[in-house]
């Protein structure tokens, strides 16, 4: 019997509750046996855009720079990255038609945080970025709007949190799913013991970071995700 996957499957549906129950995340489900995980689900993204208004044919052509940026394989993740986040910061400058005047749109509602849809998924199956690239599976994606912004790998109580680390470290590499990593702005793992730590893409191992701030809540990885992922 495998007792490390069970415990590891307990902290990760206690933390799929923490993030549904109680920080008001949509579950989106397990996705291990999903076909087309992508790191943009242009299905939830559009449905959020048409809720706010936003014209059909802007849609469709923010959607395909969005898409077009995140996926550009001549650039490096790092600048694939920036730009996307440069787009999710200040919007996507976009014409409706030839000869008409730029309009922005906006990927997330920075003003009324509320307004956006925040959602998770586990067991995320993402294929290989190529022939030769394996696939992975991350524990846990959180989207805004249905961008991945944040990737979480969990573990046992008694399995350092750096192996979590690696492990997304690992999987940012050419070999593995690098071409997801290239919307996510927060990478973290995390266990019941040390908690949460979270970086960037490409951080470092030892430049991970710890919330600190005072709270009630016993539990350090329940304590850390309230406090970086709350967003109410």
């Amino acid at each position: 019997m495998n007792t490390v996957g069970q415990i590891e499957r307990k902290t990760q549906d206690r933390v799929v509750a923490l993030f549904h129950h109680t920080l008001g995340y949509e579950y989106l489900g397990d996705w291990a046996e999903r076909s087309d995980n992508a790191n943009i689900e242009q299905e939830l993204l559009r449905s959020w855009l048409t809720k706010q208004g936003v014209d059909a044919t802007l849609i469709t052509r923010a959607l395909f720079e969005l898409t077009k940026v995140a996926a550009d394989a001549s650039k490096s993740l790092y600048d694939r990255n920036k730009m996307v986040y440069e787009l999710l910061r200040y919007g996507v400058r976009v014409k409706p038609e030839v000869g008409e005047n730029t309009q922005t749109v906006w990927l997330i509602d920075w003003k009324n945080p509320e307004n956006n849809h925040f959602a998770l998924a586990e067991e995320v199956t993402v294929l290989g970025a190529g022939a030769k690239a394996s696939t992975k599976r991350p524990d846990v994606v959180l989207y805004v709007n249905g961008i991945a912004l944040a990737v979480l790998e969990l573990k046992r109580s008694r399995t350092a949190v750096n192996q979590g680390i690696r492990q997304n470290l690992d999987n940012q590499k050419p070999e593995f799913i690098q071409p997801f990593f290239s919307t996510v702005q927060l990478v973290m793992a995390g266990n019941d013991t040390q908690g949460m730590r979270y970086g960037t893409i490409q951080t470092r191992e030892k430049y991970f970071l710890t919330w600190k701030e005072d709270s009630p809540v016993e539990n350090p990885l329940d304590r850390h995700l309230q406090q970086v992922c709350c967003w109410r």
